[in-house]
């Protein structure tokens, strides 16, 4: 089942925009010229598909895969673009681009229009281009198209198509309900229990045991040549510098110390703080009372229990914070009060205030010479800053005039460091493995990003470390030459010959089994020593049980096939062949208000959705035309791989 959102608008705009139902994803598509009607050679300008009036040139799909595969990368660094071919990425894009200019072009020949205003709207609405107040702001949304290489013509065209799309699917699609029917048959199968065996023919039991000859071995690897290829790797120059950098220029002088000293008076001055619990009555004669009171021998806290009122403390408190806090007045008859003592009652701007002395710290003035470590402390963190700041803006200015790293380190005695090659993901390629240094890893987005020799300077630790970095080496993602990895492909060799004789042996068990004979029975035939058969007695909800994984590829195999039943399933990478026989299927007949039923039903609801997508998309291709040029688009392929011929 294929979801909703799978199946349309891959778009060109970079952030994600919300139209009712749709999500335009981060594809980018080039604008396409629908003039003309035929098929030309495979230049950029030649079409892969017509779809109604409209065409998909070359230039389009290879731009639209481009930016596919920079999406993936933001969950999967390290994918070549051979790899996300052979995974059917192209493809799939070819299959989005059609079916976006398919709805679109079927929306329009009916009557549905996406104008000028309607579009506005929808731009006023995206968070993107918005600025400092809250509203729309052309010089933000200027800018963001021009970060992605955008124009307004393409957003509006690209919004339009989506909102074509949203009248023409939304009524049609909206609230589908499975049939209780229906429901009740899924639910069924989740019960449904399968008995049969898997039997495995691994291609290392094939593999020839000689060498190959060096024209077989480079035969095959011509013909697997994207098997072999290498993600790019980037080399890094770079040098840190930080405190240590400008340590020696920022000793402070006795004279700045002195100057500091008497600037900050107040700071080395004799101080005393004193720890106050107290609180508030709203009258002087109260006051006066529980003062009495706590003075003859009762608590202040069992006073103010009595009284109705809770007790706040406050430690380390100088005059003026008990004056900020409390009142002048209360601040003035604290500080006036013995260590355990009740002060007199003062006046606040709410009441008075009863207060008890919990303890004094009292610290003597210091002089000159005792205050000067922590001066000379304080000063060195401002000048350090300072120059750290000065130091920073002076490379940067250097980097800004196109001055080459080594030029810019040795002018400010900066230690120059190379990393290994580096994957994207921030691990070092090769045997050796490893990780990035810790302090580059905010730089490899960038890094991976850079041409060469084009330094730039970021921030470590904000303010304190800095680095300046340039790639100093770029190697594309490629296969290697044949020299550098020949044990891996003599491997790959011996596998894929491998494959074929266990196909041929896979292909007589089969023939055996569907002539009655016994799994079990047809593997022990075989001249060839082969794994035992796998016996399976199953549940499909047991299939399905581990979230976290996906169930193997034969198993969903033997829960696809009819009773009786015997399939071969190819393993990948030319490691063998799986032969599945299923021999029997239970079931259970489950009543209609079983809550399976229901619950079925509604897990289901978005897969359904998807179901009539794909069939009203179907009809959709089919009423206004899809041609495809075959030989334009295996070009467009040949050229993503990098291919010459």
């Amino acid at each position: 089942m294929i979801s909703f959102f799978r199946n349309f608008f891959q778009s060109k705009i970079g952030l994600p925009i919300f139209i009712g139902f749709l999500i335009l994803v981060a594809l980018a598509f080039a604008a396409a010229d629908i003039t003309g009607s035929t098929f030309g050679g495979v230049s950029g300008g030649d079409r892969v598909a017509v779809v109604g009036d409209d065409r998909i040139d070359t230039s389009e799909l290879v731009s639209t895969t481009n930016s596919a595969i920079q999406t993936v990368r933001q969950e999967n660094p390290t994918i070549t673009m051979p790899e996300f071919i052979e995974q059917g990425g192209l493809d799939e894009v070819l299959r989005q681009l059609i079916d976006r200019y398919a709805i679109g072009g079927y929306a329009e020949a009916n009557g549905l229009r996406a104008g000028n205003n309607l579009v506005n709207s929808e731009i006023l609405q995206i968070a993107a281009f918005r600025g400092p107040t809250g509203d729309f702001d052309e010089g933000v949304y200027q800018a963001a198209l021009a970060r992605q290489n955008l124009t307004d013509a393409i957003l509006r065209r690209d919004l339009a198509d989506g909102l074509l799309a949203q009248q023409l699917l939304v009524p049609a699609l909206s609230a589908p309900r499975m049939p209780t029917k229906a429901a009740k048959q899924y639910a069924a199968l989740l019960l449904e229990r399968r008995r049969g065996g898997i039997a495995f023919v691994p291609s290392f039991a094939f593999a020839p045991e000689g060498d190959p000859t060096d024209e077989q071995l480079q035969e095959f690897y011509s013909e697997n040549r994207s098997r072999f290829v290498l993600p790019e790797r980037r080399t890094l120059r770079y040098a840190v510098f930080g405190p240590d950098s400008v340590d020696a220029s920022i000793k402070p002088t006795p004279e700045e110390i002195r100057a500091f000293y008497e600037e900050n008076a107040e700071q080395f001055a004799a101080s005393e703080t004193r720890d106050v619990s107290s609180f508030l009555v709203p009258t002087q004669d109260a006051a006066t009372s529980l003062v009495s009171r706590i003075r003859g021998g009762l608590s202040l806290e069992a006073a103010a229990r009595e009284a109705g009122f809770s007790v706040s403390t406050a430690q380390d408190q100088t005059q003026s914070q008990v004056a900020s806090t409390l009142s002048p007045a209360v601040a003035a008859n604290v500080f006036a009060a013995a260590d355990g003592a009740i002060a007199e009652p003062a006046q606040s701007g709410l009441g008075w205030y009863v207060a008890r002395v919990d303890g004094i710290e009292r610290t003597p003035a210091r002089t000159l010479a005792q205050a000067t470590p922590e001066i000379t402390d304080q000063l060195q963190a401002q000048k350090r800053t300072l120059a750290l700041a000065d130091l920073s803006a002076r490379i940067e200015e250097e980097v800004d005039t196109g001055n080459p790293l080594t030029e810019v380190a040795e002018a400010y005695n900066l230690e120059v460091a190379t990393t290994p090659p580096l994957l994207a993901d921030g691990r070092v390629f090769g045997p050796q493995g490893g990780q990035v240094n810790p302090g580059l890893v905010p730089t490899l987005e960038t890094a991976f990003q850079m041409d060469e020799s084009e330094p730039q300077l970021a921030e470590i630790v904000p303010g304190t470390q800095f680095i300046i970095y340039e790639v100093s080496s770029i190697t594309e993602a490629a296969a290697p030459p044949l020299s550098e990895n020949r044990e891996e492909v003599e491997m790959a060799w011996r596998f894929a010959e491998g494959a074929k004789a266990a196909r041929e042996s896979a292909d007589r068990i089969l023939e055996k089994v569907r002539a009655d004979s016994d799994l079990a029975s047809a593997i022990a035939e075989e001249d060839t020593a082969l794994p035992p058969v796998e016996q399976i007695d199953l549940e499909r909800r047991q299939l399905f049980a581990r979230q976290d994984q996906n169930p193997p590829p034969p198993l969903v195999l033997m829960f696809s096939m009819a009773q009786g039943s015997t399939k071969i399933y190819e393993a990948p990478q030319d490691i063998g062949w799986y032969i599945v026989n299923l021999n029997e299927i239970v079931t259970e007949d489950i009543p209609d208000d079983n809550p399976l039923v229901e619950q079925t039903r509604q897990q289901l609801a978005a897969a359904l959705s998807g179901e009539y997508t794909e069939q009203l998309t179907n009809a959709i291709r089919a009423e206004i035309g899809v041609e495809r040029n075959e030989d334009a688009i295996e070009a467009v392929r040949r050229q993503l791989l990098g291919e010459t011929n």
